[in-house]
């Protein structure tokens, strides 16, 4: 089985679009971000600081349009039994996939998630990471700087969030007390912490009012908070609603994904972070990132010949 992963939000570029810029398949999807931004993202990206590509609006719409374009690519191609997965915001672009919204329902409930995150989110929120810290170190550390757990991963990789210098000085504490790495994520909001509760049920009031259809045949829909597996949209509107201010459990999606029997995996990005996770989690499964991918062709050739082993392609 193949297995797709919708990426969340991270450090943005200029060179997000490169691989479906000019590729007819993705136009309406750029057509429908355009209307949700104000200007096409491929100019967007190009003409804006890093700054302006990490506010959480724009950082949301731009991550879902990246992914939905690349899947547009390929689309044809998936018509063997598939799971889809999201992280983070990559929920939005999964359930897309899963075919219970268009690409320009995805983005425009995409831009409403964002606008109620913002809406209620303090002025300073910021998520950052910690690897290798013991379990109960970490507990104190959060509890000594006002954070809290937003994603579990793999491996003892753990995003954590808060006010930006809680996090900033949790980190700090954390290398002091031999976690391997600390640092600051390019996402400005505590997203999946308590602060956004509030977002929860207007969302989901707004979810519930969309325009939805089953999940398509070939396709099994996992929740990425937990890896739950989704059969009904409508039962689970709920579920995608409290993500925003509930902690993502990714590992539990990879072990739910190696359950299914995935035996290639295929991370549409942004970036290449979920493919080496899942290479690290489950070193078995071919895992290859479309960003890896110099053309949309040898994408394609890849889907339907089934090459070799590694986290990135030639």
């Amino acid at each position: 089985m193949l297995a797709l992963l919708c990426g969340g939000q991270g450090t943005l570029s200029d060179k997000i679009f490169d691989l479906a810029a000019d590729q007819p398949a993705a136009e309406p999807v750029f057509t429908a971000a355009t209307a949700c931004l104000g200007e096409d993202p491929r100019e967007f990206v190009r003409t804006h600081s890093a700054d302006e590509l990490s506010a959480n609006h724009v950082s949301q719409i731009l991550t879902v349009t990246s992914t939905l374009a690349i899947h547009a690519c390929i689309a044809d191609l998936l018509t063997e039994p598939t799971a889809v997965t999201g992280y983070s915001v990559g929920e939005m672009t999964a359930w897309s996939i899963a075919g219970i919204w268009t690409a320009d329902e995805a983005l425009r409930l995409t831009a409403v998630r964002a606008c109620l995150m913002d809406s209620v989110a303090g002025p300073d929120g910021r998520l950052g990471y910690v690897r290798g810290l013991d379990p109960a170190a970490l507990e104190r550390l959060l509890g000594k700087h006002r954070c809290e757990i937003a994603i579990r991963n793999p491996d003892r990789l753990v995003v954590v969030g808060g006010a930006e210098q809680d996090v900033i000085d949790l980190c700090q504490e954390a290398t002091r007390q031999g976690a391997t790495r600390t640092g600051l994520l390019a996402v400005r909001i505590a997203s999946h912490t308590r602060q956004l509760e509030q977002a929860c049920r207007p969302f989901q009031l707004t979810l519930d009012a969309s325009t939805r259809s089953a999940i398509a045949n070939q396709r099994v829909l996992l929740a990425g908070g937990d890896g739950e597996r989704i059969f009904s949209a409508s039962n689970a509107t709920a579920k995608l609603a409290s993500q925003v201010a509930r902690p993502i459990d990714w590992s539990a999606t990879l072990e739910a994904l190696a359950e299914l029997g995935v035996s290639r995996v295929l991370d549409l990005g942004p970036g290449h972070a979920l493919a080496e996770m899942m290479q690290a989690f489950l070193p078995s499964v071919r895992c290859y990132a479309a960003d890896g991918f110099r053309t949309v062709g040898g994408l394609r050739d890849w889907l339907q010949s089934r090459p070799g082993r590694g986290t990135r392609a030639p």
